[in-house]
């Protein structure tokens, strides 16, 4: 059966990303933030350490791929100072203390994001009341509500969903079929497809006739530089206001709760899932598939390890895993201790 369209691993197949270049080394080496001796050279592409050619860009921020690196035929590669001299001869060194930032820069250069198409879709349900800046693009199918306010150079995907009153900064993108709702979005926000930000969350009091449901009268607010990722979910609040502050990450399949507040730069990875009313502060990072209550405050700069049940507050700081989540030490003791009574169990039983 012929295999149309296949091929070897491509970095920036032009069927989906566009190109710019080639650049020249120094052009490359302005991106990157880096060091690199002067010479004449161009640049067309990047690629990794195993795949790249002598026109081509790579990088290694990791020392497990010292190997790859020593076989690379790339043109240059973006390394650590420490690392420099492993470079080979035939590739240049651009060296910088951040290697995986200078790639992310440099991979930019290449292939930047592509800009809005200025213009509503004819399929798109526009209300006459929305105001929608001339530079922005709106989607085939999407809808606008009544008061909503879209920003410079901002794209409004396919089958999106943008409800009454709802403002957005500059430069934000909303993915396709996503629905933003009861929202203040700040500048540069992306909303991954299928995400869901703004809808009630999960209040409700007993009464006598069973669950009577809260009204749920807050907002959303999304400061800058926030990236929502692939069908997640962040609820309005109940009365105060959800907060995700500037500069957070949030995975795919996240799930926020209402009134929840984030600090500035934030991480919230896959499957992951934040209570009601918990505060994290500034640079809080949450692995997979944490699950924390609500009520809590977490410091800043602690790390969550995945699958942690978080019951109470977390210093700043701190280091926690496991379920009641515990300091890292302090579950490890009792792991190799719970080994070894286990083992000398078994041990005594074969005797």
């Amino acid at each position: 059966m012929e295999e149309r369209g296949r091929a070897s691993s491509v970095t920036g197949d032009p069927r989906f990303f566009a190109r710019t270049g080639p650049h020249t080394l120094a052009a490359v080496v302005d991106a990157a933030g880096a060091d690199a001796p002067p010479r004449r050279m161009m640049l067309h592409g990047v690629a990794p350490l195993q795949t790249a050619g002598p026109e081509e860009v790579s990088f290694l921020d990791n020392k497990k791929y010292l190997p790859a690196l020593a076989a690379t035929r790339a043109g240059a590669v973006i390394v650590h100072p420490d690392l420099a001299e492993k470079v080979p001869a035939s590739s240049v060194s651009i060296v910088t203390d951040a290697p995986y930032a200078g790639w992310a820069r440099v991979a930019a250069l290449f292939h930047p994001p592509a800009p809005p198409l200025a213009g509503i879709h004819p399929s798109a349900a526009v209300a006459p009341e929305a105001e929608i800046d001339p530079t922005a693009e709106i989607g085939p199918f999407a809808v606008i509500g009544a008061q909503a306010r879209i920003g410079v150079r901002c794209r409004v995907g396919p089958h999106a969903t943008i409800g009454d009153g709802v403002e957005t900064g500059a430069d934000c993108r909303i993915g396709a079929h996503a629905s933003v709702s009861h929202a203040l979005l700040g500048a540069r926000v992306y909303i991954y497809p299928g995400a869901r930000i703004g809808q009630e969350g999960f209040g409700f009091a007993m009464g006598e006739g069973g669950f009577l449901s809260v009204p749920q009268l807050g907002r959303v607010i999304i400061e800058d530089d926030v990236e929502i990722g692939a069908n997640s979910t962040v609820d309005r609040g109940s009365a105060q206001d959800t907060v995700i502050g500037a500069g957070s990450r949030l995975d795919n399949l996240v799930q926020i709760g209402h009134n929840t507040r984030l600090g500035r730069c934030c991480v919230v990875v896959a499957q992951a899932g934040i209570s009601g009313s918990t505060q994290l502060e500034d640079f809080v990072v949450v692995a997979a598939q944490a699950g924390l209550t609500g009520h809590l405050r977490i410091g800043a700069r602690a790390r969550i390890g995945a699958q942690a049940g978080v019951m109470s507050d977390i210093e700043a700081g701190m280091d926690v895993v496991g379920s009641p989540a515990q300091p890292v030490r302090a579950f490890f003791r009792q792991v190799a201790t719970l080994r070894k009574l286990a083992r000398g169990k078994s041990e005594g039983g074969k005797a």
